[in-house]
């Protein structure tokens, strides 16, 4: 990982702010609360929707435009953060010039603010995404032939302002201008393309709220497929720069998408957005990513286990979002597990064989239990690396595999679904899981939550540890 580069101090513009009688307010909070990433999100605002307007030209690697940010005050605020990088050329609230300040990757906006109040906040921005980085993380991914913009657990801040936190989610609008020759695909469903000359502008717009890091974009020339199976509508996408022989197996496994998805829903019920899909770019960022209703797949991610991996996070990810970055084994554990669920459904190994076998091969000094998958990054230092370390996917998927043992069949898959329906469209967290958890089978399972998600020890094997 590169060092973090440091986003010139950008001085103060404009002379906007609340009515003379709006009584005095404390600044909005730096950060939304994560113990891992303090200054990410902001806790006193709640964004309601997102229009982004972004032109990008490949050659150079300049993004630039604007994005209008729907902001409601959950407290009285004198003013108030976004998250973002590159150089702000001026910020507008309900419809005045404001001043701010920005420093890294702190958008400060010297709008006063009532509790409850709405105001349409206007930021405007030139740079080059590819210089910028933001705790180790240099995210910008592009040639000068394609840009996909996907990672996590950070990614809006290079291409748009955001309350950058899974806690918030929005409504998303997508508008990319790029020469008319490329084509634009992003989440949710393509609903305008107007050309103006030389260039050509894409928008699209998702029908569902969704958190910040899971927004995209790709940009290039791909050869799209879609339709339509039991009502749902799909639309996938690859890459025209990928190897040729690579094209073809590309387009057969996203064309499997419907499949895995209704597969899915019938293991966890219905699938929670309005469409779905999958994009193969010709770019390696070494990993895939479940963008919401798209997700997007690297040349080294083309199999069937990770397109139902990161379909499973729509369910466990997407539609039920992470209360902090520690919790992030609900989401890999979860889309982990399908992958087994998936094998041992298609002819293949039962996932409680692969839990045996796994838990035999690690003995109890393998640095494999060394972490704590429900507190990745206890030293709140380099948590970035730390939450995706593959102890929190192979112990988090063995942990609700060994659930399934504890509790049985008929309570497990009632906990998973309604784990996903009760809590859809919001946040949650591994205590909130154990509750449920709690709750559905009559047992008391802090021991065994203890064992898997809070011991940096070998479980002991117990039938109380669903190892019996």
């Amino acid at each position: 990982m590169s060092a973090l580069l440091a986003v010139a101090l950008v001085p103060a513009v404009g002379v906007g702010g609340a009515p003379a009688s709006q009584p005095a307010a404390r600044p909005g909070a730096p950060g939304i609360g994560d113990p891992y990433f303090p200054l990410d999100g902001n806790a006193d605002i709640d964004v309601l929707s997102y229009d982004i307007h972004d032109r990008y030209d490949l050659a150079t690697g300049r993004l630039s435009g604007w994005t209008d940010v729907r902001v409601k005050a959950l407290a009285p605020i004198s003013s108030f953060n976004l998250d973002f990088l590159l150089p702000v050329t001026g910020v507008w609230a309900g419809g005045s010039q404001v001043g701010f300040t920005h420093r890294k990757h702190e958008l400060t906006i010297s709008r006063p603010l009532a509790s409850e109040q709405v105001v349409t906040v206007r930021v405007r921005y030139a740079g080059q995404p590819g210089g910028y980085s933001y705790l180790g993380e240099r995210n910008w991914l592009a040639t000068g032939n394609e840009v996909v913009a996907m990672n996590q657990p950070h990614m809006a801040p290079w291409w748009f302002p955001a309350n950058d936190h899974p806690r918030d989610r929005a409504m998303m609008r997508i508008s990319i201008t790029v020469p008319r020759g490329l084509d634009v695909v992003a989440n949710g469903r393509q609903v305008r393309r107007k050309v103006r000359g030389p260039l050509a502008t894409t928008t699209w717009r998702a029908d569902e709220p969704m958190v910040p890091y899971l927004a995209f974009f790709a940009a290039g020339r791909f050869r799209i497929a879609q339709g339509t199976r039991d009502g749902l509508p799909w639309l996938v996408a690859v890459s025209r720069a990928l190897p040729t022989a690579l094209r073809p197996q590309a387009m057969a496994l996203m064309r499997r998408t419907p499949e895995f998805t209704a597969w899915l829903a019938g293991e966890l019920g219905p699938y929670p957005f309005s469409t779905v899909g999958g994009l193969v770019t010709s770019l390696e960022p070494g990993f895939a990513l479940e963008n919401q209703t798209r997700p997007t797949y690297s040349p080294a991610s083309l199999d069937v286990e990770t397109v139902v991996h990161e379909l499973a996070h729509q369910w466990f990810g997407d539609s039920v979002s992470l209360q902090f970055w520690s919790d992030i084994w609900l989401n890999e554990g979860a889309a982990t597990f399908f992958e087994w669920r998936w094998d041992e459904t298609h002819g293949g190994e039962p996932a409680t064989h692969r839990l045996r076998a796994m838990y035999d091969a690690a003995a109890a000094d393998d640095e494999f239990w060394s972490g704590k998958v429900a507190n990745p990054c206890p030293t709140f230092q380099n948590c970035v690396s730390s939450i995706f370390a593959p102890f929190v996917y192979q112990r988090g998927a063995m942990a609700l595999q060994a659930l399934r043992n504890r509790i049985g069949e008929t309570d497990y898959w009632t906990l998973l679904r309604r784990w996903v329906a009760e809590q859809a469209g919001e946040s949650g967290s591994t205590a909130m899981f154990q509750a449920l958890a709690e709750e559905v089978s009559g047992e008391d399972l802090d021991g065994f939550f203890d064992a898997w998600l809070r011991s940096s020890t070998k479980p002991a094997d117990t039938a109380a540890n669903g190892l019996g």
